[in-house]
């Protein structure tokens, strides 16, 4: 898959995710059972794969959404390894 392709396909699960108004710092596994399953049907993805790109596409919101925030200075408060 290219880059493009993965992006696309990460801002179509951040627009529903935007769409439910629903919260990015949400942990509980039944409730982001939703976007796992839109993964698996729309992209035929399973497993990791579906739960990586679901969760890519939190924290494509959650840097987008960040005021004065330095994505490779500030990326550990999101749980991402940038180094």
């Amino acid at each position: 898959m290219s880059n493009s392709e993965h992006d696309s396909k990460i801002e179509q699960v951040a627009k529903l995710i935007i769409q439910d108004n629903f919260p990015l710092d949400e942990q509980d596994s039944q409730k982001l059972q939703k976007y796992h399953d839109f993964v698996k049907t729309k992209f035929h993805m399973e497993g990791d794969s579906a739960i990586e790109l679901v969760n890519e596409a939190f924290l494509y919101l959650k840097l987008i959404n960040a005021k004065d925030v330095d994505p490779l200075q500030d990326g550990d408060k999101f749980g991402a390894g940038f180094s």
